[in-house]
C-alpha cells in the first residue's frame, strides 16, 4: 500500500498541474475580464471604481492617470478592449499593469503557480482584501451547510435504502419510490422558495428565520440559546440542500445492496442457518457500500461548492459557492483560481483516502496489484 500511495501522491502534482493549465487557458479565450470591467464602469461615469483598483495587489492609479478618467484623450485609443476609445492609452496601460496582464500569459501562469505552491494566492481584484481571508470568511458557512447536509443525508439514505432493497417489491418499497420519485423531480432551489414562503414569511407562519446563519442578538445569547439559535437557522436551508441528495443516496444504496442480496455467497451464507441481520450486515454491508464509499468524494466537494450556491443566494448565507459565482461574474481571476485549486486539491486528496476506506471496508482489495 505504501508504493501505490507514493504514486498517487506523486501523480497529484501533474495532475492539478494539467487542471489549472486548462482551466487558465479557458479562461484566457473568454469575453470580458477585469480590464473591461473597469472600463465599461468608467465610461458610464463611475469613479468610485478608482478607490477599487488597487486591490490586485499592485500600487493604486497614479493621480496624473486618475485626472484623465473624466475626459477623452485627443486622439482615439486603437485598444484590444472594448468601449476603451477615448480614454487615454497610459491609463489602459496602468489598468493593465494593476492587473499583471503587462505580461504574456504563459509567464503569468507560472508566477500563479510559483504563488500558489505556497498558498500565496494574492489579493482580490476587486477587494481590498487578500483571497485566503475571502476564503477563510465564508468557509463557516459552507463547512455549516455540506458536513450537515451530508450527515443527514447519509443517516437517513443508507437505513432506507437498505429496508427499500430488503423489502423489494413490497408497498414500503413502492410507495416511498414514488415520494423519492416525486422530491427528486423537485428543484432544489423552488423548494427553498416554498419552504422560504410558507415558514418564513409573513403570508403564512413566521417560525423560522429568512437570512442568515446567526441571529442579530447572538453574541448576548446563552451556550444552549447560540446551539438552538445556529440550528434554527439550518433548518430550511438544510431541507432545501437535501431534497436531491437524500433522493439519490437512498436508490443508490438499495441498488447497490440488490446486487449483492442476488450473489451465490448469500445463498450460501442463509444455507449455513445465519441469521438474516448476520447476512444482511456481516457480508452484503461491506460489499455493498463500496459503491458509496466510492461516491463520497464527489458529494463531499459539491456538497462545499456548488451544490449549495442556490440555497446560499435565497437564505443569504454567504459562503464559498455564492463567493465563487461573484468572483466569476466579475472576472475576479485570483479568487477563481485559488478556489479551483483549492478544491482540485482536496478532491484529489479525498480520492486518495477513499482507497484507505476501501481497504477497511474490503480488506481483500489490494491497489498494489493494479497500475496506476
Amino acid at each position: 500500500m505504501a508504493a501505490y500511495l507514493l504514486k498517487r501522491l506523486l501523480l497529484i502534482i501533474p495532475t492539478l498541474f494539467g487542471i489549472m493549465l486548462i482551466s487558465f487557458a479557458i479562461i484566457q479565450f473568454a469575453p470580458g475580464g477585469p480590464v473591461d470591467r473597469i472600463i465599461a464602469q468608467l465610461q458610464g461615469r463611475d469613479s468610485s471604481i478608482v478607490s477599487r483598483i488597487g486591490g490586485g495587489g499592485s500600487d493604486t492609479l497614479s493621480s496624473g492617470s486618475q485626472a484623465q478618467l473624466g475626459q477623452g484623450s485627443a486622439e482615439a485609443v486603437t485598444s484590444k478592449y472594448r468601449g476603451a476609445q477615448g480614454l487615454d492609452p497610459e491609463f489602459i496601460k496602468s489598468l493593465e499593469k494593476q492587473f499583471g496582464f503587462d505580461k504574456p500569459a504563459y509567464e503569468r501562469f507560472f508566477i500563479m503557480m510559483k504563488s500558489f505552491l505556497t498558498f500565496d494566492f494574492g489579493k482580490s481584484y476587486f477587494r481590498d482584501v487578500s483571497v485566503l481571508q475571502l476564503i477563510k470568511e465564508k468557509l463557516p458557512v459552507s463547512i455549516s451547510l455540506g458536513l450537515w447536509m451530508m450527515l443527514i443525508s447519509y443517516m437517513i439514505s443508507i437505513p432506507l435504502g437498505i429496508r427499500k432493497a430488503v423489502q423489494d417489491g413490497e408497498p414500503f418499497d413502492a410507495w416511498t419510490s414514488t415520494a423519492l420519485v416525486v422530491a427528486y423531480a423537485i428543484p432544489g432551489f423552488l423548494f427553498a422558495v416554498l419552504l422560504l414562503i410558507l415558514f418564513a414569511g409573513s403570508s403564512f407562519l413566521q417560525i423560522f428565520p429568512s437570512r442568515g446563519l446567526t441571529s442579530d442578538n447572538w453574541e448576548q445569547l446563552s451556550f444552549f440559546g447560540r446551539i438552538t439559535d445556529y440550528f434554527w437557522h439550518l433548518t430550511l436551508p438544510l431541507i432545501a440542500m437535501s431534497l436531491t441528495a437524500f433522493t439519490t443516496m437512498t436508490f443508490l444504496t438499495k441498488n447497490s445492496f440488490l446486487d449483492e442480496i442476488r450473489k451465490q455467497y448469500v445463498m450460501t451464507a442463509r444455507a449455513k442457518g445465519l441469521s438474516e441481520n448476520q447476512v444482511l450486515y456481516g457480508h452484503v454491508f461491506r460489499n455493498a457500500m463500496l459503491l458509496i464509499i466510492a461516491g463520497f468524494p464527489g458529494a463531499f466537494i459539491s456538497a462545499f461548492f456548488a451544490g449549495a450556491l442556490l440555497i446560499e443566494t435565497i437564505f443569504s448565507l454567504d459562503g464559498l459557492g455564492l463567493l465563487s459565482f461573484e468572483s466569476i461574474e466579475k472576472r475576479d481571476y485570483p479568487v477563481i483560481f485559488a478556489t479551483l485549486w483549492i478544491f482540485s486539491l482536496v478532491g484529489l486528496l479525498l480520492n486518495l483516502a477513499s482507497d484507505f476506506v476501501y481497504t477497511m471496508v474490503d480488506p481483500r482489495i489490494d491497489f498494489e496489484s493494479r497500475e496506476v
